[in-house]
């Protein structure tokens, strides 16, 4: 059994905070074990709690498009969220929730030991850099403990606001550049985490 087939295994019995009480499937990610890229989005939706999959409605096929732009599918990356299951009608996680499911991301983090780390959305964003705005941050690789964090905002967001659909799109066509040149990247200093998460 991989350790990332035990990390789900372990998921899938959580019982750690409401969320499990309304789930219909757990989400915890997909993609390969040792990925460069690790999307990570905010929580699972309606099409994933049915599916057990991240991204796999509208945003998913936006994501699927961004993918394709930069020569990639989706079995190239792993794509996980922050929260593992649905919270009810679509809202936005809450902080116990998302401290219940931190731990496991950081563990999907740990074993896959991605390059480059795509935050989508404020949610994953505020993990890594707590306090600061996707608006003002979006597109500006930060490197820390040798890993890449580049935020985004996350592909739904450009189906409730056209006028970031282009944004999107170019912040993800810089993606294989970084990647190229990932060890150039000067190591930020003093960047903390956010307590709660």
């Amino acid at each position: 059994m991989s350790a990332l087939t035990e990390v789900y295994r372990q998921i899938a019995s959580c019982q750690d905070c409401e969320l499990a009480k309304h789930r219909n499937k757990v989400v915890p990610g997909e993609g390969p074990e040792n990925a460069d890229l690790l999307f990570i989005g905010e929580a699972p939706g309606w099409n994933e709690d049915q599916q057990g999959r991240p991204f796999v409605g509208a945003a998913g096929g936006f994501l699927d498009q961004l993918l394709a732009s930069i020569g990639l599918r989706r079995e190239q990356v792993y794509i996980a969220n922050v929260i593992k299951c649905r919270p009810p009608q679509n809202r936005d996680p809450l902080p116990d929730e998302i401290q219940a499911c931190s731990k496991w991301l950081d563990h999907q983090v740990e074993i896959i030991q991605p390059r480059v780390i795509v935050t989508l959305g404020r949610y994953s964003l505020a993990k890594y850099f707590p306090g600061e705005s996707i608006g003002k941050i979006h597109g500006k690789p930060r490197k820390q403990n040798d890993i890449i964090y580049y935020p985004m905002y996350h592909p739904a967001a450009a189906l409730h606001q056209g006028s970031l659909r282009k944004i999107i799109q170019e912040d993800m066509l810089r993606i294989p550049q970084i990647l190229t040149q990932w060890e150039r990247i000067p190591e930020e200093v003093g960047v903390r985490q956010l307590e709660l998460f």
